[in-house]
């Protein structure tokens, strides 16, 4: 008994004085802010439903109720579509935004966007923004938020103004260009 009254003495300093003497965590530094920068981007997104390679495909489709006429809402489409620096297919693909897209509106056409925009040429090669906002389709001209990035869009946010250049209303294919305004560190 005598060995254990003296241990615990021992055993309760150690345990009391050990984290002040342990390294787990580094010492504060000064905050270094760096300086924002504005990027503006100009880009067509090319959204294709029909042919021989779809860029956007249904992925879920909720039940039809019977006594309901059937509308779009509650389809997810998957996409991977090319983003080109012209209105044309066959103009220079800078980039895919690859992603879902839900329609959410039971009265209109509105989606809600997920997507990532991959950038693969120029500057922004390797880096992407990301897209998480209401997309009314039906309106000409509207606007998306751009939530995040990464690469050299690490910490972006900002805005995606959008405007209908060429829609297929049998097919809902779509060319869509988009002027983008982020900031970034």
């Amino acid at each position: 008994m005598a060995n254990i009254s003296l241990f615990s003495p021992v055993l309760i300093f150690c345990i009391t004085t050990s984290p002040v003497f342990c390294e787990y965590y580094s010492p504060t530094l000064p905050y270094k802010s760096e300086q924002e920068k504005i990027t503006n981007l100009h880009f067509f997104f090319h959204d294709t439903h029909n042919g021989n390679n779809p860029s956007a495909v249904l992925v879920a489709r909720p039940n039809a109720i019977d006594s309901q006429p059937r509308t779009t809402f509650g389809d997810v489409y998957a996409v991977d579509n090319p983003l080109t620096a012209g209105p044309e297919i066959t103009s220079e693909l800078i980039g895919n935004a690859q992603g879902l897209y839900v329609s959410s509106d039971q009265d209109s056409l509105s989606l809600v966007l997920y997507v990532d925009f991959g950038f693969i040429k120029g500057e922004f090669n390797g880096s992407s923004l990301s897209v998480l906002s209401r997309n009314p389709v039906l309106e000409t001209e509207r606007e998306l938020a751009i939530v995040g990035g990464k690469g050299k869009f690490r910490l972006a946010k900002g805005f995606a103004h959008l405007k209908t250049y060429f829609v297929n209303a049998t097919s809902g294919d779509a060319i869509v260009e988009y002027n983008v305004t982020v900031v970034h560190y």
